[in-house]
């Protein structure tokens, strides 16, 4: 009954947008719907191997009771039940030379039975992380085998026919849910600008008739020229206050490469408009991360490819302080961001660049502060760069502020801000690895004191 509503992202949009304006901590709670499908799968698949091992034992103990051949015996009463023609049995096992197997596959129980654990065992092996990472398309298809395993479920039991009842509701919600993004899928999405950024990172800026965003959201994209089945998400880059949507497509695996040459990335001449491939958009998706406009100050930390939310905050921060809303109080932003090698600073420079040149004209140098990381390199291994360090800008990122090597010390960054801000709250939010949170989570106990308050906020993204 539980293990579809969790995936009606259209369900979940609307009752997010309803529930927020009374309590923004319960609409983030909608936020984490995989977290709670996935405890119910694991819920599902532990009674699962309760009812079969129970299957199993009842199968000897049916066998037990039609070979004691004692009429003293009660088991072996209750199983002479039903020997005449057509008359109900308790006992399946029928005499010595029935077979379990027999049994297992000449009956609506036993069949259905086998398909729904099978299907179970396809769905949650494919479900493993490195399943989804590496082949994300195996993951997808085999998802799909919960049509037969809601199949089966329905018919296991004809003769009580009752699970009808427990999973109407969710699957009538969930063919609404599918008929939405069918709907959806056929609106016209225009691509206005394909950008092919360094390290094989593509950017998409599209329009569609009253789409309406807000920072922090994500779309899911599907391109009929490559899948017509397959639908990936991807976080978006823009500013509600951009006239388009963009999302940067990272290309890793056979969807995004199949995509990026489909948009010409592989060729050195550029695509003409109309050669194009058509794209279907479903969504936005996802809390809006307007909770950064109610601090005065904030720490953004982003990790690796993580940092894309960071993007459209960052760029909706600027538009709103530019245009004077009042209902944003942010005054300063502390920018984290950590990769493990340069290739993935390229494409996000180029927006921090444009930033730092507009700050700089406006005379708001000291509005955004931001420290980038390279994690995998030491001071020793960046030697042949210290030459560069007399120039104005960086040698890797081409911004001023120079890029730094190894991990933050948290400790000391937190300190410095809780110096420089005393009496404020800062709110703090993370797009990265559970890990980082933790120790993020950490320093922000250990840092809250009377005067200065760090309020982490680990749901936003």
């Amino acid at each position: 009954m539980l293990i579809l509503l969790p995936v009606c992202r259209n369900l979940l949009s609307f009752l997010r947008g309803s529930i927020q304006f009374c309590s923004r901590t319960a609409a983030r709670q909608l936020d984490r719907n995989l977290t709670f499908h996935k405890l119910v799968a694991y819920m599902i698949a532990f009674h699962t191997a309760v009812h079969i091992i129970a299957h199993l034992f009842n199968f000897e103990f049916f066998w037990d009771a039609q070979l004691t051949n004692d009429t003293s015996s009660l088991p072996y009463v209750l199983s002479q039940i039903g020997n005449n023609d057509n008359a109900s049995f308790l006992n399946p096992i029928r005499n010595n030379h029935t077979s379990p197997t027999l049994i297992t596959f000449t009956t609506i129980a036993g069949l259905t039975g086998v398909a729904i654990t099978l299907a179970l065992i396809l769905i949650i092996t494919s479900s493993m992380e490195v399943i989804r990472r590496s082949y994300f398309e195996v993951f997808w298809y085999t998802h799909h085998l919960f049509v037969i395993f809601f199949m089966g479920l329905v018919f296991h039991v004809p003769h009580l026919f009752m699970t009808w009842k427990w999973v109407l509701a969710p699957m009538i919600l969930y063919v609404c849910e599918r008929l939405v993004r069918f709907y959806r899928s056929h609106q016209k999405v225009v691509i206005t600008k394909v950008v092919m950024h360094p390290s094989k990172t593509l950017e998409l800026q599209m329009k569609r008739k009253g789409f309406r965003m807000e920072v922090g959201q994500y779309v899911f994209i599907q391109c009929p020229s490559v899948s017509r089945l397959e639908w990936h998400p991807f976080t978006l880059t823009s500013a509600p206050e951009e006239d388009y949507f963009s999302a940067h497509i990272r290309i890793v695996g056979d969807w995004t490469e199949a995509l990026y040459q489909a948009c010409g990335g592989d060729r050195t001449e550029p695509q003409e408009a109309w050669k194009l491939p058509k794209v279907a958009i479903d969504g936005p998706f996802g809390t809006a991360s307007e909770d950064v406009f109610r601090y005065e100050v904030v720490m953004l930390v982003g990790a690796g490819i993580g940092v894309t939310p960071f993007a459209s905050i960052l760029k909706s921060v600027w538009y709103k302080h530019i245009q004077k809303n009042q209902e944003v109080y942010t005054k300063k932003i502390y920018f984290y961001w950590l990769c493990p090698e340069t290739q993935a600073f390229e494409w996000f420079a180029d927006l921090l660049q444009s930033l730092e040149g507009q700050m700089n004209d406006k005379g708001m140098s000291d509005f955004l502060s931001y420290n980038i990381y390279l994690t995998r390199w030491k001071e020793t291994e960046a030697a042949h760069f210290r030459v560069h360090h007399e120039a104005e800008n960086d040698p890797i990122t081409g911004l001023k502020q120079k890029t730094l090597y190894g991990k933050p010390n948290w400790d000391n960054e937190f300190t410095n801000i809780s110096t420089k801000h005393p009496g404020t709250k800062v709110g703090v939010f993370l797009c990265g690895p559970p890990q980082l949170g933790k120790a993020l989570e950490k320093q922000c106990l250990s840092h809250s004191e009377a005067d200065t308050q760090f309020i982490f906020n680990k749901e936003n993204f």
